[in-house]
């Protein structure tokens, strides 16, 4: 597991690159994994979740919203970057294991730090697809397939707990072939299998991409791993 330093570090490239896209991207553009979303709703949504973060940090809990601004670059640009800067302040500042509101079994800070990190990273993947650039995202193997991680650990169980969708009606089989990892969800059958780079199976679990196996693909079209 990576240290709050370099958490951070993460972050703040991230949120970098983010606003790289929004300062010169087409903000009126579509986002292919959000329908109805344009790059200016995208990057309104992940300031929103960093104000909020920030605020379940120091307030420990979670009411932080974030005030409206206008969806134009001279406004909505200068106001994601505040937001970036604030929740980055407030993790700098923040000791991991400060006891902290969050939305998983982990009550302390350092949820945050590794959540925000997904967050951005993820987002920066659909901002970069808004412009045709999909392309361009990188991100480590080992970083991509902590996401996962977080997926099957975190999200699928905190979604089945909340009635969100059914337990998995079967086992799917998530391969990393370039760091030879292996994680299941569900059990029995029928089996599927999503293999391929970390950063692959990552975006399949986030429905970026598709399931090229039949019953994975299955499996995941009738079950909401994430929100």
């Amino acid at each position: 597991m990576l240290d709050a330093r370099e958490w951070t570090d993460l972050l703040a490239t991230a949120a970098d690159d983010l606003t790289d896209v929004l300062a010169t991207g087409d903000l009126g553009a579509a986002v292919p994994a959000c329908p109805g979303w344009t790059l200016a709703d995208l990057a309104d949504h992940v300031r929103g979740v960093h104000l909020w973060a920030a605020h379940a940090i120091t307030e420990g809990d979670p009411k932080g919203a974030a005030p409206p601004v206008g969806h134009a670059r001279d406004e909505l640009l200068p106001a994601y970057r505040a937001a970036a800067d604030r929740l980055l302040e407030v993790l700098r500042g923040t000791d991991p294991h400060a006891a902290a509101w969050t939305f998983g079994a982990e009550h302390t800070a350092s949820f945050w730090f590794r959540r925000q990190v997904h967050e951005v990273t993820l987002h920066l993947y659909d901002a970069l697809a808004s412009q045709g650039r999909a392309g361009e995202w990188r991100i480590d193997p080992s970083l991509a397939w902590d996401g996962v991680a977080e997926v099957t650990g975190m999200f699928y169980p905190r979604q089945v707990r909340l009635g969100r969708t059914e337990p998995m009606a079967g086992t799917l089989r998530l391969v990393a072939e370039d760091l030879d990892e292996t994680l299941d969800i569900g059990e029995g059958g029928p089996s599927g299998t999503v293999a391929g780079t970390a950063h692959e199976v990552l975006l399949v679990v986030w429905k970026r991409l598709p399931a090229t196996d039949e019953v994975a693909a299955e499996l995941l079209r009738t079950t909401a791993l994430t929100p």
